[in-house]
């Protein structure tokens, strides 16, 4: 692919593709590609690292999801990386991650986020995943969104002005 529609093509990925039923394609017909080859590129740039992840920015709150909160696990180390993998597996988990602890102020090593249409949703979610993970009698906090910020996808390297 020419440098100009790769660097097109860099765009595209940053600012989100179109929600369109072949977005891939849409890409395509703006960069001057073909849709094989937006794809090709993608797959090439991901290999190589210069794109290092690849994937999904939901907008909860345009979907009704008003109400979102962290969740952290004080997990037994010996079992965290089960209950990781069985929380992550788990519908209504959009994120799940292990995070060393920080003394005893703050004894969690595990995190999920768990969206919901309000606190008492996510609350009962929350519940059930305990309980489906064997995780009931695991200290956990709810730690609920306040502040809402944009999300974008990330971008590293030097901005051109």
């Amino acid at each position: 692919m020419e440098l100009i529609a790769r660097e097109r093509l860099l765009g595209w990925l940053r600012r989100g593709l179109p929600l369109v039923d072949r977005p891939y394609r849409a890409v395509a017909e703006d960069i001057g590609a073909t849709e094989d080859d937006v794809i090709a590129e993608i797959a090439r740039l991901t290999e190589t690292g210069a794109v290092s992840r690849f994937g999904v920015i939901v907008d909860h709150q345009a979907l009704g999801y008003t109400s979102n909160a962290m969740v952290v696990w004080d997990i037994p180390d010996d079992v965290v990386d089960a209950a990781g993998e069985r929380l992550a597996g788990c519908r209504g988990v959009s994120l799940c991650y292990q995070r060393p602890r920080r003394g005893a102020e703050w004894p969690y090593n595990l995190f999920t986020m768990i969206h919901g249409r309000d606190p008492d949703e996510v609350a009962r979610c929350v519940e059930a995943l305990a309980e489906s993970c064997g995780l009931t009698g695991v200290r956990r906090e709810l730690l609920f969104t306040v502040r809402r910020f944009k999300q974008t996808a990330p971008c590293y390297g030097a901005r051109r002005a």
